[in-house]
């Protein structure tokens, strides 16, 4: 099922794919849409889950307001899709943007949240590595072409919705790993070997969880759900259907 919902005022675009699982909510990326993971990691999850995503503000199906981009208003937005569609907790998959929402709804509305998947995500502005996203770059061609297969303002705004990205990527988010240590839900943190996001500061990420788990890909870039949504779907189901905490046979880190 496919169609738009009202969220405060804005008809938002969702899908629900179904099924008697517990649910999932995909989150996709900055200057993206939910068609990135539902197409890449989807079908595999919802064999298992209750898969559905929304089309944040903006980007894929959903249209834009004047307003600038915040995460904690697209956090807000995501609480409401949640209050919405689901009885009960869910669990959140989110990748780069995405991800970085998930971690405020789960500081926002822990109530809302089972377990947390997140993917390529930073938790401070100051993690993610120098990005040029020029207009006629090729990276930006392929999003400018998604978004006009899509928006229902039309192609001509996508240059609006990248400078507002592009704001929002150099000026948020500001948590610290102190806010980070307030997440008391599983988190399975996830990133590419070349990652835009920096390796240390995924770790620091990964650190500050007191249930957090941690996969690096090799091989594998900020895209690593386009490029190998095999290998991703492969962690998030174990982490997922895990019945308790890691039970290892030489403890450090988890040792009580």
């Amino acid at each position: 099922m496919a169609g738009r919902i009202d969220i405060d005022g804005h008809p938002t675009w969702v899908a629900d794919l179904g099924g008697s699982g517990a649910p999932l909510l995909l989150l996709h990326g900055g200057m993206g849409n939910s068609d990135d993971l539902l197409n890449g990691i989807g079908p595999e999850l919802s064999s298992h889950y209750r898969v559905i995503a929304f089309d944040r503000r903006g980007h894929g199906y959903t249209a834009d307001t004047d307003a600038d981009f915040h995460y904690e208003d697209m956090a807000a937005e995501t609480v409401r899709v949640l209050e919405t569609l689901v009885d009960g907790p869910a669990h959140l998959v989110g990748w780069s943007d995405g991800g970085i929402v998930a971690l405020l709804v789960a500081l926002r509305r822990p109530d809302l949240v089972d377990k947390l998947v997140v993917i390529g995500t930073n938790y401070h502005v100051d993690g993610n590595l120098p990005l040029e996203m020029e207009p006629d770059a090729g990276e930006a061609q392929v999003l400018a072409a998604a978004y006009a297969e899509r928006s229902p303002d039309g192609p001509e705004h996508f240059d609006a919705v990248m400078q507002k990205s592009l704001r929002l990527i150099s000026t948020e988010p500001t948590l610290t790993t102190v806010d980070i240590a307030r997440i008391t839900k599983p988190v399975l943190v996830v990133s590419g070997d070349d990652d835009i996001v920096a390796l240390p500061h995924t770790v620091s990420l990964y650190e500050a969880l007191p249930e957090g788990q941690l996969a690096v890909v090799p091989g594998a870039s900020h895209l690593l759900p386009l490029e190998q949504p095999s290998t991703l779907t492969g962690l998030i189901l174990p982490f997922l259907g895990a019945d308790g905490p890691p039970q290892t046979m030489m403890p450090v880190r988890r040792k009580r």
